[in-house]
């Protein structure tokens, strides 16, 4: 007799679809961006501090970027050698550096999100807006229930 649990639920194939698809944008991601020399998180640096003239910490970009932040320092340092941010002290707190972008950084994401967004578009194909906005609150539904999932099992 099998366990009532051993069974997926329902909704099951739908998470392995959600799966499915992340891993497929974040592919297309990486060889989309391949041409500037940037990785998919090196653009959301990037497009994270463009919106940010007074710049960011790098615990407030790891907070955006939902990652550790010893991953964002990699990420700056790797941007910040390439001329594309550099680093600044922060008047209200001298442990922390603020992190901005350089004409440079500024040049590049004015050449790439114009390009960004029409591929951006591409991969919704006919999908009417309605829908995308309907998936995209379903998305930050997901995304809390998982994250309660989580802290509830550590």
């Amino acid at each position: 007799m099998k366990s009532k649990h051993a069974e997926p639920g329902p909704r099951y194939d739908a998470l392995v679809k959600l799966l499915q698809a992340t891993e497929a944008l974040w592919n297309a991601s990486r060889v989309f961006f391949a041409r500037w020399n940037l990785s998919p998180s090196q653009f959301n640096v990037l497009n994270l501090l463009i919106d940010a003239p007074h710049g960011l910490t790098q615990v407030e970009l790891s907070r955006h970027l939902v990652t550790h932040r010893s991953n964002v320092t990699g990420l700056v340092d790797r941007l910040e050698q390439r001329g594309l941010l550099k680093r600044r002290e922060d008047s209200a707190d001298r442990r922390a550096y603020r992190v901005i972008l350089t004409d440079a950084g500024q040049g590049l994401l004015r050449e790439i999100r114009p390009v960004y967004y029409r591929a951006a578009e591409q991969v919704w194909g006919n999908s009417p807006v309605t829908h995308a906005n309907q998936l995209a609150r379903d998305l930050a539904d997901i995304c809390n229930r998982a994250q309660r999932v989580a802290k509830d099992n550590q």
